[in-house]
C-alpha cells in the first residue's frame, strides 16, 4: 500500500470511536482472510497482544475494558522492548571482553634500536 493512501485510511479513522474502529478492523480481518497474499509481519508478543484483544470482543466485554487492556499490552510490549534492547547491549559488551581477553597481549615495539639508547645513557 503507498504512504499516501494510508495517510489518508489515518486521517479518515482518527475521528472514529473505539467500537467503529472494531468494526472495521472485522472488516479488514476479514478481507485479509478473502484476500490474503501474505502474512502479516509480527513478532510472538504482537500475536498475543491480538489474541487477547480477539478473546475479550468474543466474550463480548466493554470496549472501554478492551481499550485499557490494550494500552496495558502496548505499554508492556514497550518495556519488553526495552529489556530486550538492554540485554542485547549487555551481551554484545560481554564478548567485546571475551574476545579481548583471548588475544595475546602484544609485545611493546621499541622506538629506538639497541645503538640510540647506548647514545642517550649518562
Amino acid at each position: 500500500m503507498n504512504d499516501l493512501l494510508k495517510q489518508r485510511i489515518a486521517r479518515a479513522l482518527e475521528g472514529l470511536s473505539d467500537e467503529r474502529g472494531y468494526q472495521i478492523l472485522d472488516f479488514i480481518e476479514f478481507l485479509d482472510s478473502k484476500y490474503a497474499e501474505r502474512s502479516r509481519p509480527g513478532g510472538i508478543f504482537a500475536r498475543l497482544t491480538e489474541t487477547v484483544e480477539d478473546t475479550m470482543r468474543a466474550g463480548k466485554l466493554p470496549i472501554q475494558a478492551i481499550s485499557g487492556t490494550m494500552v496495558l499490552m502496548d505499554s508492556a510490549a514497550k518495556v519488553m522492548k526495552g529489556l530486550a534492547a538492554a540485554g542485547q547491549v549487555v551481551v554484545d559488551e560481554a564478548v567485546k571482553v571475551a574476545e579481548t581477553a583471548t588475544k595475546p597481549p602484544e609485545l611493546p615495539k621499541e622506538t629506538k634500536t639497541g645503538s640510540q639508547a647506548r647514545d642517550l645513557s649518562p
